[in-house]
């Protein structure tokens, strides 16, 4: 079974500064601090995109604890088109049972550029995948909306 979650994210700006955001390392690397990243790693080459970071984990469900323990860290890896304007995401947690995969994609709507993100969580745990994949897609989705604040703040500096 899995789990999907979509997501989209508004910019009052056009695609090109979002998608020139996107491929910037500094930014990615502001999200990771927003996020309270106990550590991170950023690389950027052409259009992929890699990101190590590694968080506390606090406010899990009894149930998830001896599963998700008390950090995880998150392999993040994007393949954009050249111009950063669709791509193709995946997560894995070392050491978790858990993974996610899914898309993100920019569309201008008059002013503004829309990305659009969607995820599918599959964990591989009998009786409870289903909770635990709740539980990811509702940590990565705090995960965009923080992305999103930080952006929002960028494009308008």
């Amino acid at each position: 079974m899995s789990k999907k979650l979509s997501v989209d994210l508004a910019y009052d700006a056009p695609i090109a500064a979002v998608s020139g955001m996107l491929a910037d390392a500094a930014f990615r690397e502001q999200v990771c601090d927003a996020q309270h990243a106990l550590s991170k790693s950023v690389a950027i080459t052409g259009s992929t995109v890699s990101i190590r970071y590694a968080q506390a984990v606090s406010g899990v469900p009894g149930f998830a604890k001896k599963f998700v323990g008390d950090t995880i860290e998150v392999h993040q890896d994007e393949i954009w088109s050249a111009d950063f304007t669709s791509g193709d995401l995946k997560l894995t947690l070392p050491g978790k049972p858990g993974s996610l995969a899914g898309t993100a994609r920019l569309a201008e709507n008059g002013t503004k550029t829309i990305e659009t993100v969607t995820l599918t969580a599959t964990v591989n745990v009998p009786l409870v995948s289903g909770k635990l994949e709740d539980l990811i897609l509702s940590i990565f989705k705090k995960g965009l909306e923080k992305e999103h604040e930080v952006g929002t703040r960028w494009l308008a500096g």
